[in-house]
């Protein structure tokens, strides 16, 4: 049985010209019509091609993005190979179809600089929990301002609406079925949450 390695805390250090992005659930060579239909593509192909034209036109080699769990499936040798044409330093917070002999495989070709199952980020003061699974991290703090609160960042049900478990709290998902097959900047997830709130109350 293979050991994989799993940090569970990671200091980053931001270069001054880097961005922190989230994505989740590129399904790389998934070729089932349900993954990349809803999408808008007639075929797996088309949409690998897509995440990395859109993925490479976002990000630049200095970026942060922490993918959400559930990079490939079918292939991994060729999802290996397209993981490593995607710009930025990479983070991965495991998903279910992540499985043992990826992660290993990954880890051996360091395509990821962290794997965990869950983290941690805080950034200008406000506080996410990333996770590949929705995750209620709300505690009887509704009225309380935003940046005391924790927010979850998600995958996992490839919904295209990213505000579809607001109701429960404050969880907010980044699937690529929910932001156009493109990884989403950490500041548009403040705005987009910040919105949400003025307009509904949770």
């Amino acid at each position: 049985m293979p050991q994989i390695l799993v940090i569970v805390n990671i200091r980053l250090v931001i270069n001054k010209m880097s961005n922190i992005y989230i994505t989740s659930d590129l399904h790389l060579f998934h070729n089932k019509d349900f993954i990349y239909k809803p999408r808008g593509f007639d075929s797996v192909e088309v949409m690998i091609a897509t995440i990395v034209k859109n993925w490479n036109e976002t990000i630049n080699n200095e970026d942060i993005v922490y993918v959400l769990g559930d990079c490939v499936l079918g292939d991994t040798e060729k999802g290996i190979s397209i993981l490593k044409q995607l710009k930025g330093h990479k983070h991965l917070i495991i998903g279910n179809h992540d499985t043992d002999k990826r992660l290993e495989r990954y880890k051996e070709e360091n395509i990821f600089e962290s794997i965990q199952y869950a983290t941690l980020l805080k950034y200008n003061n406000y506080h996410f929990y990333l996770s590949h699974y929705p995750t209620l991290c709300s505690n009887y703090d509704i009225e309380k301002p935003l940046k005391t609160r924790v927010i979850n960042l998600c995958g996992h049900i490839h919904t295209t609406n990213k505000f579809i478990d607001m109701k429960l709290g404050l969880i907010y998902h980044c699937e690529l079925d929910a932001h156009n097959c493109k990884p989403v900047l950490i500041d548009d997830i403040i705005a987009d949450i910040r919105f949400y709130l003025k307009e509904n109350i949770i």
